[in-house]
């Protein structure tokens, strides 16, 4: 059973119906117990980073988490979630983020000239970097996917990221190490290449549960 966060912030049914499209079970919960006992987990995240990570505190769920990310089982986050695996934020100059990844979010800046606009918002391409894999990803691909955020991961060991984006700068789409993955777009609002994304964790869920 794959497990989706509910702290009260993200995108929650429409994650729980994507994975149910690839046919898989998924279930919202905020029970620690069955956030411990979960095959896998999975957190989203929408909006500022600050209510996401009081959301988390506020349900007593933010270590449970953290634990779950770092147990060896396979884990997922999506926008806000992703950047939560972060130590904190600009936005709201947050400290005392999850840490699983060691760096910060920052804020896209405003280059002059560029006529790109903050939010990033809408289908992007995202592609791997020269000699890394994602597990997550068709080899040889570089699909596009939907996003919308203002801020984006720094993370302190450039090999965590595996898979890029070009908003006027070059920022991680897709980090992970061991069984941890999180994407900053939104798979389960990206058609094909989401849908497609998410069956791709779920054959890890279920390789990992044999």
């Amino acid at each position: 059973m794959i497990a989706i966060v509910d702290y009260g912030l993200g995108n929650l049914h429409s994650a729980q119906k994507a994975f149910e499209r690839v046919g898989l079970e998924a279930t919202l919960t905020d029970d620690a117990a069955c956030i411990r006992d979960a095959d896998a987990v999975v957190l989203p995240g929408v909006g500022a980073y600050g209510d996401c990570l009081r959301g988390l505190e506020a349900k007593r769920l933010a270590a449970p988490v953290r634990d779950a990310a770092l147990s060896g089982r396979p884990f997922l986050g999506i926008c806000v979630g992703f950047q939560l695996l972060f130590e904190g934020s600009e936005e709201g100059n947050v400290d005392g983020g999850l840490g699983v990844f060691e760096g910060r979010i920052a804020r896209f800046p405003r280059p002059a000239g560029t006529g790109l606009k903050v939010p990033h918002m809408g289908w992007n391409q995202v592609s791997v970097p020269e000699g890394r894999a994602c597990a997550l990803l068709p080899p040889a691909e570089s699909p596009y996917f939907y996003f919308v955020h203002s801020y984006y991961a720094v993370p302190t060991d450039a090999s965590v990221v595996l898979a890029e984006c070009d908003y006027g700068v070059r920022f991680p789409a897709i980090v992970g190490q061991g069984q941890v993955f999180a994407c900053q777009f939104h798979p389960e609002k990206s058609q094909i290449a989401g849908l497609a994304l998410l069956k791709a964790f779920g054959e890890r869920v279920e390789a990992a549960a044999v």
